[in-house]
């Protein structure tokens, strides 16, 4: 049987749109074409953006189109002790340190420092709480990126990537402000703890991986094998987003809106009649372009 685990993981912030589609299509193909389990993670962790019924609607569109998961979905929202341990961890370790800084503090202390923030681009925090609050109440926790943080990793399908996670991005947060776990915290020990082997997301996720990966390399957790798919855009070449107020799909004729997630991924038409029979073609398909 094959070790291989990956998984799906959306937010429930709105119902699946062609984008987030493409993800999910492109995940269970992998785990299909190698012969492994494929898992849905509910990533709520962010109570504000959870919208009433979304999960359920999730679920529902992703069984209508035959993407049926492996195992009954997990919630982050359920899983709080785990990122506890983590952090405990990283604390004991001297690797996380509380900060007291605003948003705005820290945009009005790169200016002064004469790196203005760019809108859409990274805000790297420049380390004011790294050696003490100064009167400051904690707010937020931080990761003490440290000296050593070059981070070189492969891309199944972008190739070799690499960023200095440091000077990229700074201490990055690991618990928010207001009190939620933050994503790259929560993301790594949710991989760790289910066993995930490989990770099949967005394109707009790429950046990430640098952080998580040192994050897994500190908390001595393995590092999954990475593919970040294409990213669908809009009639204005913006990322298909449900922030951008990408339609919900429409899942009742599912081999039409299958074979369009398809195009996406650049797998053939076929001569396939019913779902479940172009799922099973596709992931044949997959299999000799993708598996490793």
């Amino acid at each position: 049987m094959s070790t291989y685990v990956g998984r799906f993981a959306p937010t429930p912030s709105g119902a699946l749109h062609a984008g987030s589609l493409v993800a999910a299509l492109a995940s269970w193909l992998d785990a299909r074409a190698h012969g492994g389990r494929w898992l849905v993670r509910i990533e709520d962790m962010d109570g504000p953006r959870t919208a009433p019924g979304a999960e359920a609607e999730v679920l529902r569109q992703l069984q209508a189109l035959g993407l049926v998961p492996d195992e009954t979905p997990v919630r982050q929202s359920e899983r709080g002790a785990l990122y506890a341990n983590a952090l405990q961890a990283l604390r004991d370790a001297d690797r996380a340190y509380p900060c007291g800084c605003t948003r705005r503090e820290i945009e009005t202390e790169l200016a002064a420092m004469g790196q203005p923030a760019q809108r859409g681009a990274e805000v790297v925090y420049p380390g004011t709480c790294r050696n003490g609050l100064n009167g400051k109440p904690a707010r937020a926790w931080r990761l003490r990126c440290g000296d050593q943080t070059n981070v070189a990793w492969h891309d199944r399908r972008l190739g070799a990537q690499q960023q200095d996670v440091t000077h990229a991005v700074g201490d990055f947060v690991l618990q928010r402000a207001d009190g939620p776990w933050a994503y790259q915290l929560a993301v790594v020990v949710d991989d760790a703890a289910q066993g995930i082997t490989h990770v099949v997301r967005g394109e707009d996720l790429a950046d990430n991986t640098a952080r998580q990966i040192h994050l897994q390399r500190l908390l001595g957790v393995p590092t999954p094998i990475y593919l970040h798919t294409p990213l669908v855009l809009d009639a204005r070449g913006q990322k298909l987003s449900k922030s951008n107020g990408a339609p919900a799909l429409d899942v009742r004729d599912a081999l039409t809106v299958l074979r369009k997630a398809a195009l996406a991924l650049g797998l053939a038409a076929d001569s396939a009649t019913t779902p479940a029979q172009w799922l099973q073609q596709a992931a044949a398909a997959w299999r000799v372009r993708w598996t490793v």
